[in-house]
């Protein structure tokens, strides 16, 4: 397959890339970063750019058989109201122009990145793909992110809109954060610690995006996290004796709160999020216990 992925230059976007070129795979990517630190390949071709505008990177979307939409600004960090707008904006505003640029009636796919934030505060609830959205700010960015993308659809293209789990891998995202704290004796639950975490490795990950892009029978919402969430308590514990670190220094609510103000609240949320669309389909994850995974990525972390 020709794809091309926006936000190609993240840390799920570099991954992507180098698994769909090793699967012999082309990839087109577009992102902020500079050309310097990434892949170099024949199958790849790269192009900085900001895609929240408008841009010559659109006229590589027509050329495509599938398009991976990655692009959004992070949300860990503390959300100041001009932040929120950076990452509503770098989403909805993407996400259109992706749209806009794709072909009418051509048999090609758009994976459209959305995220389990769509659920809001769910406590013990199971959270299949047909749940509601929930009515903080992050599940109205994402519940206004899907309904850019299923614009697409009005294209006769086929359009997934995966609601990413908490991406475990190496070389970046939570897990890098996580480390750094135990390492220096820090880390622990955070809040009651009874919160559910929805996770999945950045091999099954990859895999599941590849496996949306050649089966037609993938569109609609798609959950992408392991079926085994755990509290993060028990994430927590399973870190600190990988790591040999104690996990008995919890992090109070209220001091989440202070430092990071309402991206505080997002870390505090608990999202029992289920696979149902991808296990249904037949889609069998490689890392669906907590500890394997975790262990397969400290083992190779560096320093």
């Amino acid at each position: 397959m020709n794809i091309f992925i926006t936000g190609g230059s993240g840390f799920i976007g570099r991954h992507l890339t180098a698994f769909l070129l090793e699967k012999g795979h082309r990839v087109t990517a577009v992102g902020y970063r500079p050309h310097d630190d990434l892949i170099r390949h024949d199958r790849f071709f790269y192009f900085q750019s900001d895609t929240s505008q408008k841009g010559k990177w659109q006229d590589q979307v027509r050329e495509v058989d599938g398009v991976v939409n990655l692009a959004g600004q992070t949300i860990f960090k503390r959300w100041s109201k001009r932040y929120k707008q950076r990452i509503y904006d770098s989403r909805i505003l993407t996400t259109r122009h992706v749209v806009e640029a794709l072909p009418t009636d051509k048999p090609m796919v758009l994976c459209n990145a959305s995220a389990v934030g769509y659920y809001g505060d769910r406590s013990d609830d199971f959270l299949t793909e047909t749940e509601p959205p929930g009515s903080d700010f992050l599940a109205q960015v994402c519940k206004d992110w899907e309904a850019e993308a299923f614009r697409a659809e009005d294209k006769g293209i086929r359009t997934a809109a995966v609601r990413f789990g908490i991406v475990l891998g190496k070389g970046g995202g939570a897990l890098s954060k996580m480390i750094s704290a135990f390492k220096y004796f820090a880390g622990g639950p955070v809040g009651s610690g009874r919160q559910w975490f929805p996770w999945v490795h950045m091999d099954d990950l990859v895999s599941a995006v590849l496996f949306i892009l050649e089966n037609s029978r993938m569109r609609g919402p798609v959950n992408l996290c392991t079926p085994t969430p755990v509290r993060n308590r028990e994430l927590a514990e399973i870190v600190g004796r990988i790591l040999k670190r104690p996990a008995v220094v919890p992090t109070p609510a209220f001091m989440l709160r202070i430092a990071l103000g309402e991206m505080g609240d997002a870390l505090l949320a608990s999202l029992r999020v289920v696979p149902e669309k991808l296990t249904g389909s037949g889609f069998t994850f490689r890392y669906p216990e907590i500890e394997k995974a975790l262990a397969a990525i400290i083992n190779f972390q560096p320093g």
